[in-house]
């Protein structure tokens, strides 16, 4: 395929025009500084966490040869056309989740969540060790882009609704907030899925807008306020075992980055998934009773519910397999499921099983 003819052909209406106000690339006494436009409002938790922790190890690495200028969703251009402006070159990198950007191609959903996919440490194996960096690549081809993940928050919270789900007929009309695929399997169930910003989501379930939405989990759902305007919580979800985020970067900025930057953002990237998933995993629990002092009523869903929830997802899954990289993709991550699996269950799966068991909590 023609990378170029297909950008000319497929960006988004709207999108490219607003790029072009975006400034060049900086360059300044052999120093370099790539403008970084990302889907995060300035101090959102755990997500625009991420993306400031990649930008001070970044610079910190290479002594501030290198430094990265963050821009927030408003600044340069919106929160959801960070890809065109990076695929594009009128901006350098984004940080954000690749599933926002499914329309582009449904492979990118793999490279944040897919349903009943894989746990943070699941998709890490894969990406790292079963071929997942390398497809990230060849999809990125398509769009001008490198592929780097950059932050995993684990396993995503079920959502917030104003009313319990006692079964899988409550979604039907529901006005929910989930992207990516997720969001097309709770559309099987009949809910009206809308995907709207992170920015904007307390306004729209404060005001009607939403009857309900999934956010990251109890830290970052705490600091956005959801538990002011909505008390009834489930705390697990089939949409997202272990989300990533991806720092992507325009291919043609990458190659002309010398090896020692390249390696920077590459070792940066790494990092930041680190961080970003232990500063998650350390504060949930916390900020969940914290929730529950509050009145938020935690809950898990029926497993009739969750039946549907399989059912619906093996259809989404399915109706993209037309779709050659997207099924490349599928059997890839899916054998590397499958192996991390087998080992997972019998080790760390059981030995949890037995520490409850012995020692309860």
């Amino acid at each position: 395929m023609d990378r170029r003819s297909f950008l000319k052909t497929s960006a988004m209406g709207g999108t490219a025009a607003a790029a072009t106000t975006l400034a060049a690339p900086a360059y300044a006494q052999g120093n370099r500084t790539l403008t970084m436009v990302t889907s995060w409002p300035r101090g959102f938790a755990v997500l625009d966490d991420a993306a400031s922790y990649l930008v001070d190890f970044v610079n910190a690495m290479s002594d501030g040869q290198l430094t990265i200028d963050k821009k927030a969703p408003g600044e340069l251009v919106g929160a959801f056309e960070v890809f065109d402006a990076v695929s594009s070159g009128q901006a350098d990198m984004y940080h954000s989740a690749d599933y926002y950007f499914i329309g582009q191609h449904p492979a990118y959903a793999y490279y944040t969540a897919v349903p009943f996919g894989g746990t943070a440490q699941e998709v890490t194996n894969w990406y790292e060790h079963g071929g997942g960096q390398e497809l990230h690549d060849e999809l990125g081809e398509i769009f001008n882009l490198k592929g780097l993940l950059a932050g995993n928050s684990g396993s995503q919270s079920g959502g917030w609704f104003r009313n319990e789900i006692n079964s899988a007929d409550d979604f039907n009309g529901l006005k929910f907030r989930m992207p990516g695929l997720g969001g097309k399997v709770l559309g099987k169930l009949g809910a009206s899925v809308q995907n709207i910003p992170g920015g904007e989501l307390y306004q729209a379930l404060s005001s009607g807008a939403l009857d309900g939405l999934e956010w990251v989990g109890p830290m970052a759902d705490e600091r956005a306020g959801f538990q002011e305007v909505a008390k009834v919580y489930y705390t697990a979800g089939f949409h997202e075992p272990g989300s990533a985020l991806a720092a992507n970067v325009n291919l043609d900025v990458w190659n002309d980055l010398t090896p020692q930057h390249q390696a920077i953002l590459q070792g940066a990237s790494r990092a930041t998934t680190y961080f970003q998933l232990s500063e998650t995993l350390a504060n949930n629990g916390a900020a969940l009773a914290r929730l529950q002092q509050q009145g938020v009523k935690t809950l898990q869903f029926s497993d009739d519910v969750w039946d549907a929830f399989g059912a619906a997802s093996a259809e989404v899954m399915d109706e993209n397999m037309g779709d050659e990289l997207f099924a490349k993709t599928r059997a890839s991550f899916e054998e590397s499921l499958a192996t991390s699996a087998s080992w997972i269950n019998k080790s760390d799966g059981y030995y949890v099983e037995q520490r409850v068991r012995v020692l309860g909590g």
